[in-house]
């Protein structure tokens, strides 16, 4: 190789061990080595930008500045398998920057021999995997959401059935109301999912008011308005758009199952006022009785969770009143068209 590294460079050529030095220093990667003891001998530019710290603060210091108190355990057994001549790959783990922020990374450590075949030091390479832990995250959510959306679909199927046989005179009768219904949660979708077959990063929007009757429209009775909406009206769009969809989806699904909507006597008051920001009063009459079911951690709490505070930056409040549920939802009215 160092033959044809002359032909092409001449007397320039670099020798092999310039070429590994060189390809260390211009990782992406952050390549570290250090002791058996824990003190580092080299640090390359991709460790700068990985962790903020320069060679000059970082050679001669202990690895333990980058390893979390809670995760010092994982340097032990790290020189351990090391010792043993063992090779540590692909091990995600946690790591703090200089700044003392924390960063997700994906550690291969390999043993570090000299002329004698003794271990006398590991090398270390870190990659930031942050955003791919990120990603995962959001997938996870993803699937977890769509699971939750699906079993609550059942539970609102199930729901349309009975409610189509209290107005129901005929197969016929029961058949046009379930497609009615059945419809309207079809231009929920629409109304809050893009069009895959365009541009897929467009926004969609709406009015509040817009965005009520789809979402609800399908557990209104012919016979007669048990879900009432005042007040006034206001443009939505982006993503506060399918936050407040699944917002109401959710409030609405929760009706069903155990709240106004599932006796035939129940009702719902919707309250709008958009003076500033935007104050949802949800209000349930007429259901069974109801009791706060004490801190919840299911999905629809942490949906709930993640959008009121991540998506829409706002606030909710519940009072489980004798009488019914009353919900409280303020939104800054700039956060509705992000």
């Amino acid at each position: 190789m160092s033959e044809n590294l002359t032909q092409q460079y001449g007397s320039h050529a670099p020798s092999a061990d310039g070429w590994l030095a060189a390809i260390v220093e211009n990782s992406d990667d952050a390549i570290i080595s250090k002791t058996l003891g824990g003190i580092i001998t080299s640090w390359n530019s991709g460790a700068v930008r990985l962790f903020g710290f320069t060679p000059a603060e970082m050679i001669g210091q202990p690895i333990t500045i980058l390893i979390p108190d809670e995760r010092l355990h994982e340097e032990t057994t790290i020189i351990g398998r090391i010792r043993r001549g063992e090779r540590v790959d692909h091990y995600e783990t946690v790591r703090r920057r200089k700044d003392g922020s924390l960063v997700d990374v994906s550690l291969t450590v390999s043993p570090i021999r000299n002329e004698d075949g003794s271990i006398i030091g590991a090398s270390k390479i870190a990659r930031d995997i942050s955003e791919r832990k990120r990603e995962r995250e959001r997938q996870t959510l993803l699937l977890r959401e769509m699971n939750h959306r699906i079993k609550n679909m059942f539970a609102i199927t199930n729901a349309l059935i009975t409610m189509s046989l209290r107005s129901a005179t005929s197969a016929q009768d029961l058949a046009d109301n379930l497609r009615r219904r059945i419809v309207s949660l079809a231009r929920v979708h629409e109304l809050t999912l893009p069009d895959l077959s365009g541009d897929v990063t467009a926004r969609p929007s709406t009015t509040l008011l817009s965005l009520f009757d789809a979402v609800l429209a399908v557990h209104r009775e012919d016979d007669r308005q048990r879900i009432q909406i005042h007040g006034s009206d206001a443009p939505i769009g982006g993503f506060a758009l399918t936050s407040l969809a699944l917002l109401l989806h959710e409030f609405a699904t929760n009706a069903i199952k155990y709240g106004a909507l599932s006796l035939p006597q129940g009702q719902i008051r919707i309250d709008l006022v958009t003076d500033g920001e935007l104050s949802l009063i949800w209000t349930e009459t007429g259901g069974p009785a109801v009791t706060s079911p004490g801190e919840s951690t299911g999905f629809g709490s942490q949906l709930e969770r993640v959008t009121v505070e991540g998506s829409l930056r706002g606030s909710i409040t519940r009072e489980w009143r004798p009488e019914g549920l009353r919900i409280h939802l303020r939104v800054p009215l700039e956060n509705l068209t992000r």
